[in-house]
């Protein structure tokens, strides 16, 4: 940039800041105008393109402080002074006599990518333009092309084994998407290049699924939780009884004696099996009272309550219910 050109440019009514104004005021009002005044958004304007080469003259100069303290002293001493093209001021020296010792050197930011002469845009305001496909001098990298959404239903069972549903197109194409075994409600899966076309390739389909609860597995994390009614008997005197899997096979549970309804029995690498391992089986013991009792069993039981009626078991309820 020519130092006439200092003297004669304004470069902070270009912008509309005062002469004051800080950096962060610099760049507000710069990436303002240079988005209102971008030659992709002004096709044919030549108006808005002479507009947006000045607004990033006056950035270039304005945004690095020791620029900004050069122009501030030239156009101060410059102020109110007419020189000649080539030629002398008052009697004394030409213009760039008085400021050449001003311009020893490059500063660098007019050596490197960004040339405001051409338009360009700095560096940090290249996220302005990445719907416009970059400013004039402005290398962009290409991009993929966004990402698509759909979301899909599928059953508990399809969850745990892992199955492939179809996805129908506006268009009538067919698109299949593998769930694998294991995933979780509300879990995504990615199609590789289903989704919007784009320079640098297809962008992906993320599929949200949802997962429909079952009767009598519920999940918790890998592992799954059931109950399972024993009789009083069993929780009373101890068993082994045997509880369904999701395999469709049975296992063999140990339930110790005196076990109270509600406590949870644990079987290892018998949960929801995935890439990483196994969950395991969470079983719950319901102890079963029946409701209709014979005559042998009534009487049994009133011997059980005879024999067993020293023993209170509220014992301390009063106190725990105490505020």
């Amino acid at each position: 940039m020519a130092s006439q050109d200092w003297v004669d440019k304004d470069f902070y009514k270009i912008l509309g800041v005062a002469k004051d104004a800080s950096d962060a005021d610099i760049k507000k009002a710069y990436r303002k105008l240079a988005r209102q005044h971008h030659p992709d958004t002004n096709a044919g304007n030549t108006a808005s393109e002479k507009k947006f080469k000045d607004i990033s003259e006056a950035y270039s100069v304005l945004s690095d402080p020791e620029e900004r303290q050069q122009y501030d002293a030239i156009r101060a001493m410059g102020s109110g002074a007419r020189f000649a093209p080539g030629g002398a001021a008052g009697g004394n020296g030409g213009f760039e006599d008085m400021f050449g010792g001003l311009f020893t050197g490059n500063t660098g930011r007019h050596a490197g990518g960004f040339n405001p002469s051409s338009g360009g845009i700095p560096p940090e305001f290249a996220d302005l333009f990445g719907g416009f496909g970059g400013a004039p001098g402005f290398q962009r990298t290409p991009q993929k092309g966004a990402d698509r959404t759909a979301s899909t239903s599928i059953s508990f069972a399809g969850s745990i084994r892992g199955t492939t549903i179809g996805l129908r197109e506006p268009s009538g194409e067919v698109i299949d998407v593998r769930v694998p075994a294991g995933i979780k409600d509300g879990q995504k899966v990615r199609v590789r290049g289903k989704g919007q076309p784009g320079a640098a390739g297809n962008g992906d389909l993320v599929v949200s699924v949802s997962v429909q609860p079952h009767a009598f597995y519920t999940r918790d994390g890998d592992n799954l939780r059931i109950h399972v009614p024993v009789t009083f008997p069993e929780a009373a005197l101890g068993a082994d009884i045997e509880v369904p899997t999701i395999d469709g096979d049975r296992v063999k549970v140990r339930v110790p004696a005196g076990t109270p309804s509600g406590r949870t029995l644990r079987v290892k690498g018998k949960g929801v099996k995935t890439s990483k391992g196994a969950g395991d089986l969470l079983v719950t013991i319901d102890v079963a009272v029946p409701k209709n009792l014979n005559k042998d069993a009534e009487a049994a039981v009133k011997a059980f309550a005879e024999a067993t009626s020293s023993a209170d078991v509220r014992e301390g309820l009063a106190a725990k219910a105490r505020l």
